[in-house]
């Protein structure tokens, strides 16, 4: 089914108002779960939303927390998100590490116990909306064995770039695992394989079967050996960084909550060249698409344009939404 932009973010408010979020930060949590699935990105979008409502009941998330400053060390701070809801807390430093990029060039949040700040992307685009670049991340829980090993000790921890730019923003946001494991339920709920390897099964093979990922939970990363090592060295600096927990900390836990993220921004017109700039990104971007291709369907995309242009669709036609979901949400906001 599909739902208009407006309806979807009229009944998310209206949900997340009655769970007693102020009306402001009902806005704002109903603004980015709409905006991530006008993106298409519906596995970090409104197929999350019944998930984020039980973290709420089961006390996981303290709705009336959000993150504050506990240390501030020049154009770098540290702040504690006190286990308050992952989107606000990600949005308040996202914007922290904005301001201090504009007033030093460069800045840097790091922030510990927060939750699933939901689409990282969200946030890339934040800051490329500030005419700012950004790299950001996040650990996980345990969802991937290290490359080698049987067991999951590693975290999928999503890694996002935005770079800003005025024929649409560069804006990369990927998981260390192959897939990403909303992408994985995703595909469980359509009843479909997996277009490639994604994990591994109980017989320690590798799979394309979403179910059988999903029993342990245990992901393939990108590059093999070196999504491996990728993945460790982002748990360690988001852990460091933020004084946080680390992905075998979260582990402990049987909910995954109070994970560690690092918000970094950089504020390209202190070179004064924007000119120049915007000729660089393009000759690149040029550069890429003008290859031929493997196949007659291929298309080279740059990062973010393809979901820039399924927003376009989705604007022009609706949002496209699981029933099933939809029917959770608005049984939800009905009770």
């Amino acid at each position: 089914m599909r739902i208009t932009p407006n309806k979807m973010q009229k009944v998310l408010t209206n949900l997340f108002v009655k769970y007693k979020f102020t009306q402001e930060k009902a806005t704002t949590l109903a603004n980015t779960f709409t905006e991530s699935t006008l993106d298409g990105v519906n596995s970090h979008g409104i197929n999350r939303v019944p998930l984020f409502i039980e973290y709420i009941k089961k006390g996981v998330i303290k709705i009336n927390s959000e993150a504050e400053n506990v240390g501030t060390f020049g154009n770098i701070e540290r702040w504690d998100g006190n286990l308050g809801p992952g989107i606000i807390n990600a949005t308040k430093c996202t914007n922290r590490a904005i301001e201090l990029a504009k007033n030093h060039g460069m800045g840097m949040v790091a922030l510990r116990n927060t939750n699933h700040w939901m689409r990282g992307g969200t946030y890339g685009k934040l800051a490329a909306n500030a005419n700012c670049i950004s790299i950001l991340f996040t650990n996980t829980q345990p969802n991937m064995p290290p490359w080698g090993g049987k067991d999951s000790r590693i975290g999928n921890n999503p890694f996002v770039v935005s770079i800003p730019r005025k024929k649409g923003n560069i804006v990369l946001d990927m998981a260390i695992s192959q897939f990403a494991f909303g992408t994985i339920n995703n595909y469980k709920l359509k009843g479909e394989k997996l277009p490639h390897f994604g994990g591994w099964d109980n017989n320690n093979q590798l799979s394309k079967d979403p179910e059988k990922i999903l029993e342990k939970e245990r992901g393939l990363p990108i590059g093999y050996w070196k999504g491996s090592a990728l993945s460790m060295v982002l748990d360690m600096l988001a852990t460091v960084l933020s004084a946080g927990n680390s992905t075998y900390e979260i582990g402990k836990k049987e909910i995954e909550t109070g994970i560690s993220q690092v918000f970094i921004c950089i504020y390209p017109e202190i070179f004064g060249d924007n000119v120049l700039q915007d000729r660089l990104l393009d000759e690149i971007i040029n550069f890429t698409h003008d290859v031929e291709v493997m196949q007659p369907e291929n298309k080279i995309y740059y990062p973010g344009e393809r979901s820039s242009q399924t927003r376009a669709k989705n604007l022009k036609e609706g949002i496209f939404v699981d029933e099933t979901i939809w029917d959770k949400i608005t049984r939800l906001e009905s009770e």
